[in-house]
């Protein structure tokens, strides 16, 4: 998942005399900072969608292209988790198809950074598909397993809180990032800048979109899927609820340009 702004919908032209290795080093010189990020997504995922997204440079493809790769890979993915039997196979495949399609989302905004540019078109794209998909995963697990009727009802409730808590937190970064835009903040999201610390990556990997993913290779074996799901979620609200604490202390230090007034009073 990622909240970067950067989509351009003009077909992209490179450099004939640009070699492979060349479009990488220029992508490290324009990646995005990893202030925040969880160790699956710093360390694995920024740099598969590295790769992803010299390749769809060179091969011509533009950023909405790729967005577009990344949600088929994605929704395959939670199709299969909705209508196929809950096995080791399907588990497998699944979160195969989740990590293609997650690198795939990484490498869109890169390859925008690539061509210098973005549009509030792309932006909104890929900022809808990450929507859809972050609560949709869960409510097709809850189809799945519900089909199958190999877990007790009550466990049910666990998907359908994950759910929310993603929708919630997907909705809070977005949101962040704008209102910190308005005023006039540096975003995270920059290049360069002090380097990030490897023990909060760490720290924070349980709420990894790419953890969950990878917790798929257990779902054959259901019980302990089951727990390690559920201690994924349990990690992700209490993050939530931390962050929601802290964000708003955040919030209440920005203020808006002369002349705008919108929203409550706390």
């Amino acid at each position: 998942m990622t909240t970067t702004p950067l989509h351009q919908e003009e077909p992209v032209t490179t450099q004939v005399s640009e070699t492979f290795g060349e479009t990488l080093g220029r992508l490290g010189s324009v990646q995005k900072g990893a202030r925040g990020a969880p160790a699956y997504s710093r360390f694995v995922n920024r740099r598969a969608g590295r790769v992803l997204a010299a390749w769809a440079y060179r091969a011509g493809l533009t950023p909405n292209q790729v967005t577009g790769i990344s949600a088929v890979w994605t929704f395959a993915a939670i199709g299969l988790l909705a209508l196929a039997p809950v096995a080791w196979w399907t588990g497998v495949l699944v979160s195969v198809l989740l990590l293609v399609g997650y690198a795939f989302d990484s490498a869109d905004g890169q390859v925008a950074r690539l061509s210098g540019g973005g549009s509030i078109a792309g932006e909104w794209l890929d900022h809808i598909i990450d929507a859809v998909k972050v609560s949709s995963l869960h409510l097709a697990l809850l189809i799945g397993l519900y089909r199958a009727d190999v877990v007790p009802d009550a466990w049910l409730l666990v998907p359908l809180a994950y759910s929310a808590v993603w929708s919630v937190l997907f909705f809070a970064m977005i949101l962040n990032d704008q209102l910190r835009r308005q005023a006039g903040v540096t975003m995270r999201a920059t290049a360069g800048g002090d380097r990030p610390s490897v023990l909060r990556s760490l720290v924070v990997a349980p709420t990894d979109y790419g953890v969950l993913c990878l917790s798929f290779l257990l779902y054959g074996w259901t019980t302990g899927f089951g727990v390690v799901y559920a201690l994924l979620a349990l990690a992700t609200a209490g993050y939530l609820a931390l962050a929601l604490r802290s964000w708003f202390a955040e919030m209440r230090t920005l203020r808006r340009p002369v002349g705008e007034a919108r929203g409550g009073e706390a």
